[in-house]
């Protein structure tokens, strides 16, 4: 009896284990592939980025961003809510809505800024 408990509790534990996330083995993502990810910034189904792959053309082209945003800042201001600036916009407000954390929106403006 002892030892199919033994077993069984091996079991539960592995079982535990397995299903508990691991940060060991997590690969953090690039800013690139926050930016590009479809399943979070999803910034190509509306830019035109370069080395992006079908691009939208609903916003614009995110080409040149140190000359049009000197300020680092006002670029991640943009992307946490573009409404600050156009009550108007489509952009999604990233940061006030919580669609991405504070520091995927630090990658993705990185990334931007390079561009």
């Amino acid at each position: 009896m002892n030892k199919s408990i033994s077993s069984i509790s091996a079991v539960v534990i592995l079982a535990i284990l397995f299903m508990m996330p691991t940060q060991a083995g997590a690969k953090e993502m690039t800013g690139e592939e926050v930016t590009f990810g479809r399943k979070l910034g999803n910034c190509l189904a509306c830019h035109v980025i370069l080395d992006g792959n079908l691009p939208g053309t609903i916003g614009p082209e995110l080409l040149a961003m140190k000359a049009r945003y000197p300020n680092k800042a006002d670029l991640r201001e943009q992307i946490w809510d573009s409404t600050i600036k156009n009550p108007h916009s489509i952009m999604p407000p990233f940061g006030k809505h919580q669609v991405l954390t504070e520091r995927q929106i630090d990658q993705i403006t990185d990334f931007i800024y390079s561009k």
